[in-house]
């Protein structure tokens, strides 16, 4: 059964792998990522374990390997050894979005509903079209950020306070 992303790694790549891994240099984080793929390399002289076996063996997730094996064939070699990563690269909340949820939650509520719900803005901003998928997280960041209320009082221009009047 082939695998949907197979390794196949150069003999410079499988080099620099090994200098890399008997060296000490590495990070423990990228040491893992560099022991999974010598052990995932799939080329005439690999071992092309499976992913239970090098999880076993590594003792990580299963889907840390294949997050390696996936990284590997996306964006290379010198990806997979870098620092942190996220699946996640673009920046949903720019200025732009950010201002069409202000837009929202000063504008009506939904009908049915009794205030906005972190949730159900994320949900409209989707729907609207300004952001292809965004966090209900990531909406109440934004919104903590413009200390914005979701419907509890009334947003807005405030109300001056009555001055005392002489």
């Amino acid at each position: 059964m082939k695998k949907k992303n197979a390794i196949h790694l150069t003999v410079e790549e499988q080099n620099q792998l090994r200098s890399l891994t008997t060296a000490g240099t590495l990070n423990v984080r990228a040491m893992k990522r560099a022991q999974i793929l010598l052990k995932a390399d799939e080329s005439a002289d690999g071992p092309a374990w499976s992913d239970a076996a090098i999880a076993t063996a590594l003792d990580v997730h299963p889907l840390t390997v294949s997050g390696v094996r996936k990284r590997y064939r996306e964006r290379g070699l010198s990806s997979v050894l870098q620092g942190r990563y996220t699946g996640h690269n673009q920046v949903v909340m720019t200025g732009e979005v950010e201002a069409h949820l202000i837009a929202l939650v000063c504008g009506e509520v939904p009908a049915g509903q009794a205030k906005w719900t972190l949730q159900l803005l994320a949900d409209q901003l989707v729907a609207l079209g300004h952001v292809e998928r965004i966090s209900d997280e990531t909406v109440r960041q934004t919104l903590k950020k413009t200390n914005l209320s979701r419907g509890s009082k009334p947003n807005g221009v405030s109300r001056r306070k009555p001055t005392p009047r002489s």
